[in-house]
């Protein structure tokens, strides 16, 4: 074919599948979104940013992964869905061009005992199997060195019947070997109880030796029991009780008894507390009994198995002189070492899965940790990182990976690395939904959504839409604070006395002495895994008068409220009372005025089955869980139900002046709004709270308490680039009040602002544990001997 006849190479029109490159969401109005509309796009890596409380966790989480997770959960049997959570359909016009969604958030794993950090990632399924296989002696299956699995033995006949034959009965015998200590069961863990916290031993019963909470003398149930059981003389001192008397009081298994013509059961002294008090929920217990429980308890390591939960023929299969409590003890990057010098072809596929695994925790910044390390002790942010070790690996493609401020708990020297996961999962060919505060990691995506212009109902909007530069050119909060830079104080605080710690070994603390100063704010750093939080948390004296201020979760049902928790409904309820000529308890949606239909939840919550739990606003309160007669009392032209809608900030000026005017509610409201929850509503259920909202909370009840020692764990957590400058002002505060404020912290605004920095490192895991910097910022930049100081240096343009 000549040159001039050959037909000119076109090239081929964009397949149709191809067209598909955008997530759309159009008319998202979760929680406060109002009719937010976005256009994402796949394949990149947009950060969606705002001040706290605008929305950005309803859009991401609450509307986009939601509805991926709940078409996913569709696709299996109703069989299979029946064991799985329902979903309901967010509430949103269209959601289109959806993937697979995984969410990698900042939930704390379960606290159980049990679970620890191998557990949690399998990596301790594949060491049990390593150990099942090579080690010697040989003590059975995997479940040989499984602390979860006691060893079961039994034997008994069995009958099978098979077609129309009776069957015979057969004699069978079963064992299955576990690895569980038979001591702690597993635990690590013994508790022992304090005989002198439960009885003064030189008085008698019926001069009431007894110093449990609740057991007084005239006390039928529990008293005279012991009295008039026949076991022991009431009258006679406890120091001269025999042997026998002593263990009959202090021991004795259930028995049944009669006392004054009624059939009771007498137990003794220890198991009764164990059963009342040991076996709940110390959160849940009522604060004279929970500081019984303190003191009357002591937790030791087990004696039998050392704290490793496994029995002694677990400990002693070996690998070349190793057990798997050893393996589980070691630092994940020294035993990424001790997997990589196994050379067994016949385990082969098993050490390169466990390798891989344990190279990922290196990776990403957790080589520090060891695999017996209990789950529950782990921060949001190294539990949010432990949840990203298995994709990291992954093949999978055209996924979208949801984070929740990916950056917490990381020094400013491991951003650097966390920003370089997050663009190799991105350029893997999968989209990546950041929700982001800081400004290192905002520099890095493709797309930025930033939603505001305020909080809770000030929010709920689209701001700006783009790239990083327009952004910083847009004039929104955001765009504006973007390059804000704290300066260090050319003054600082002198401080008034010390806390010392001497010898603190908490951890990989390594024999340290510090005198952390008092009157001052303190701010304690070092990179991950360092030592911040054994140096604090694990090493100050009891008695210290310290109080703990973190972001756990705080306990309570969904009819749980700040307006609760900070205890502001009681002075709400009694002036609402005392306006209205009427009993308080008319005022809770919890006792006597709750509309009788709904039982004061507001919704009639109807189940499904394998579908959504469907909630429907109760017809006969309208949701707003009173019954109708409490409505018409008002206070300051407002009923209880509409103070309950209120924000913080409305409340504040509400009860401050005029007909409603309220000291004591108007000092709580005080206190909320000075922590920068201004825009929280009175009545929102505590289980939508963030953590960075449930410490804040948690400040705000304890800011009333005069005097007394503060440690706050990463307070900037969850707080836009504007709230931080807030939060220092509040901290200013606390500390010209008399107060003094130790801050575990890496936000380089707060370090900027210290009194006085304490660095730990220099590395993390055994290579930290060491005090590197002792002294004020200015003197950190000025010598720039550590990592921190390097960083903060850069920060403040030094």
């Amino acid at each position: 074919m000549s040159i001039a006849t050959r037909p000119e190479t076109q090239s081929p029109a964009p397949h149709v599948a191809d067209s598909h490159d955008l997530i759309r969401v159009h008319g998202a109005r979760v929680n406060n979104l109002k009719d937010v509309s976005v256009e994402l796009p796949k394949r990149r890596l947009t950060v969606f940013t705002g001040v706290s409380g605008s929305g950005k966790s309803s859009l991401v989480f609450g509307t986009i992964a939601a509805e991926s997770q709940r078409l996913i959960n569709e696709t299996y049997s109703a069989f299979v869905q029946g064991f799985m959570p329902t979903l309901a359909r967010p509430e949103v016009d269209v959601l289109d061009g959806l993937t697979t969604a995984i969410i990698v958030d900042q939930q704390r794993m379960g606290a159980d005992p049990r679970s620890t950090v191998g557990t949690a990632t399998d990596t301790n399924a594949m060491l049990r199997i390593l150990f099942s296989r090579l080690g010697q002696p040989h003590v059975g299956s995997p479940n040989a060195f499984s602390f979860n699995v006691p060893t079961v033995r039994a034997s008994g006949a069995i009958t099978v019947e098979r077609g129309a034959s009776a069957g015979k009965a057969v004699k069978q015998t079963f064992t299955r070997t576990g690895g569980m200590c038979t001591r702690c069961e597993g635990r690590g863990r013994v508790t022992d109880i304090d005989l002198t916290q439960l009885y003064d031993d030189s008085k008698s019963i019926a001069e009431g030796a007894i110093t449990v909470p609740g057991y007084k003398v005239d006390s039928f149930w529990t008293v005279k029991i012991f009295a008039e059981s026949g076991f022991i003389d009431p009258d006679k001192p406890i120091h001269k009780f025999t042997k026998q008397e002593l263990h009959d009081f202090l021991y004795k298994e259930p028995t049944k008894v009669k006392v004054d013509g009624i059939n009771l059961t007498y137990e003794g002294l220890v198991p009764k507390v164990q059963k009342s008090f040991l076996s709940k929920d110390p959160d849940a217990l009522q604060p004279h009994i929970r500081a019984f429980v303190d003191r009357a308890v002591t937790f030791a390591s087990c004696p039998e198995c050392g704290g490793t939960r496994l029995s002694e023929a677990a400990r002693s299969s070996r690998i070349g002189g190793i057990n798997i409590a050893d393996a589980c003890a070691m630092q994940i990057s020294d035993l990424a070492e001790w997997v990589r010098g196994l050379d067994e072809p016949s385990v082969a596929p098993l050490l390169t899965a466990l390798l891989q695994t344990l190279d990922s925790f290196v990776e990403i910044g957790l080589g520090y940790l060891s695999l017996e390390r209990p789950a529950g002790t782990l921060s949001g942010g190294e539990a949010q990182r432990v949840k990203m070790i298995r994709h990291l690996g992954s093949s999978l493609t055209d996924t979208t990976y949801v984070f929740d401020e990916p950056t917490i708990g990381l020094h400013p020297h491991d951003i650097q690395r966390m920003n370089d996961l997050l663009l190799r999962l991105r350029d893997k060919g999968n989209t990546v939904l950041v929700v982001e505060h800081k400004p290192e990691a905002i520099a890095i995506a493709d797309h930025v959504v930033d939603l505001g212009p305020g909080a809770g109902t000030a929010g709920g909007t689209v701001c700006y839409e783009g790239t990083v530069e327009g952004l910083r050119a847009s004039g929104t909060i955001t765009g504006r604070h973007l390059d804000d830079r704290a300066t260090l104080k050319k003054t600082v605080r002198t401080s008034t006395g010390t806390l010392e710690i001497r010898g603190a070994t908490a951890n990989n603390l390594q024999d340290v002495d510090v005198d952390i100063p008092l009157g001052v704010l303190c701010v304690i750093t070092g990179v991950a895994g360092s030592g911040k939080s054994s140096l604090v948390h694990g090493s100050i004296p009891a008695g210290a008068g310290v109080v703990s201020i973190d972001q756990s979760a705080i306990r309570g049902s969904r009819r749980s409220n700040p307006a609760t928790y900070t205890g502001l409904l009681d002075p709400i309820r009694k002036a609402f009372a005392k306006t209205n000529g009427v009993k308080p308890a008319l005022f809770s949606a919890n006792s006597e005025g709750a509309c009788p239909n709904c039982n004061g939840a507001g919704v009639i919550y109807t189940d499904l089955g394998i579908m959504a739990s469907v909630a429907t606003t109760c017809e006969e309160c309208e949701g707003k869980r009173f019954e109708a007669s409490v409505l018409e009392y008002h206070l300051g032209g407002r009923d209880i139900s509409e103070v309950l809608a209120m924000s913080v900030t409305e409340a504040e000026e509400f009860f401050g002046a005029g007909e409603a005017r309220t000291p004591a509610a108007h000092a709580i409201l005080h206190r909320l709004a000075d922590v920068g929850l201004g825009y929280l509503s009175l009545g929102q259920p505590l289980t939508t709270l963030s953590g960075g909202e449930r410490q804040r909370l948690k400040l705000a009840t304890h800011m009333a308490e005069k005097g007394g020692v503060y440690v706050l764990d990463e307070p900037t957590t969850g707080l836009h680039l504007a709230d931080v400058e807030q939060l220092l002002g509040l901290l200013d505060r606390l500390v010209d009040s008399g107060k003094s404020v130790i801050v575990i912290e890496h936000h380089q605004a707060v370090m900027a602002h210290a009194d006085w920095i304490i660095d730990l490192g220099p590395g993390a895991g055994h290579d930290g544990g060491r005090i590197v910097f002792e002294g004020t910022p200015t003197d950190l930049v000025a010598t720039r001997s550590t990592l921190t100081g390097e960083h903060l240096a850069a920060y403040v343009g030094a």
